[in-house]
């Protein structure tokens, strides 16, 4: 097949494109390099079934495919927050642009959603039927906001022109090739740790997350474009609860770092709790997660002291 993944030079979309090499598919790869780098998928560049176009999808592209998978847009807060005009756009008009070519072409298409859509949970753990508790004029809203638009719009395409749509809702995912200075929380700890400077726990640090690492997410994505029998939002994520503090605990002990945990006011609108009911998944792709926290931290970690950014163990 021919496949499309928007923000394929991202970091997770180049694990997605690998994957869909390994399959045997034909994929394009589209990235505006906002947050993509060109260096997540040159070791893909000269292979003849894969094809970087350099492009935003906040404009129309006419392209012939079997399956779109929608991953174009910041995903941390430092980067969609950068532009928040930009982010929303992104999702809004993205979802409008792919789910025309979508249409126009009768392909598949696969809207990678978030757990934000949750906002600030009075849910605990968060199902899909769940609505959400989200500031629509925060300061999160930019992505918040433009991913539930995005979910409204591919269900819409589905009902009014029997757009074939698949949705999944991404909890908190780490891996390699997260960028440094994303800003998000896994990244942030292990650079932290790695250059020995303090590392930054916001509020209390007892609020919760759930790390669910790339592999297993990306396996997840492609079992629900691939399964026929649901259409409706799907988690994905691991539903591992750990606080913050613990999380900063494991990395600091595993980069056997000297840094000390100091604490910062807690941003606006963050949430307190966050952890998936991955029922669905579990039904409807026989899917859940593998990969444990303190191994997936392993690699990461590696990733960082091998990668471009010259990290060294302190």
């Amino acid at each position: 097949m021919r496949v499309l993944v928007t923000g394929g030079a991202g970091f997770l979309g180049s694990h997605l494109c690998d994957r869909l090499i390994e399959q045997g598919q034909d994929v394009i790869c589209l990235d505006n390099y906002f947050t993509g780098s060109k260096k997540n998928v040159e070791h893909l560049a000269s292979n003849p079934r894969f094809e970087l176009i350099r492009h935003d999808v906040t404009e129309p592209i006419l392209l012939e495919v079997d399956r779109i998978y929608n991953l174009a847009c910041p995903a941390s807060p430092v980067h969609y927050q950068y532009n928040p005009v930009k982010t929303i756009k992104t999702s809004i008009l993205g979802a409008v642009n792919m789910l025309g070519l979508a249409k126009r072409v009768r392909a598949r298409i696969l809207q990678a959603s978030t757990s934000e859509v949750y906002g600030d949970p009075s849910v605990h753990p968060q199902v899909e039927e769940y609505w959400g508790n989200v500031n629509p004029i925060g300061i999160r809203s930019c992505y918040d906001e433009g991913k539930r638009v995005a979910e409204t719009l591919f269900m819409d395409y589905h009902r009014q022109n029997k757009v074939d749509i698949r949705i999944v809702r991404i909890f908190n995912t780490y891996g390699p090739r997260m960028h440094p200075n994303d800003g998000r929380v896994v990244s942030n700890f292990i650079v932290q740790a790695l250059q020995g400077k303090d590392i930054t726990v916001y509020g209390d640090g007892q609020q919760t997350r759930s790390f669910c690492f790339v592999s297993d997410l990306v396996e997840a994505i492609l079992r629900t474009m691939e399964q026929n029998e649901y259409t409706l939002p799907i988690n994905i994520g691991n539903p591992g609860e750990f606080t913050i503090l613990e999380l900063a605990e494991k990395i600091i002990k595993l980069t056997s770092s000297k840094s000390k945990i100091i604490k910062e006011p807690l941003p606006a609108d963050d949430p307190k709790q966050r952890k998936p009911d991955i029922s669905k998944a579990k039904k409807f792709l026989n899917w859940e997660p593998s990969v444990n926290l303190e191994e997936g931290l392993k690699k990461t970690i590696e990733y960082f002291l091998s990668s471009p950014y010259g990290f060294d163990s302190v």
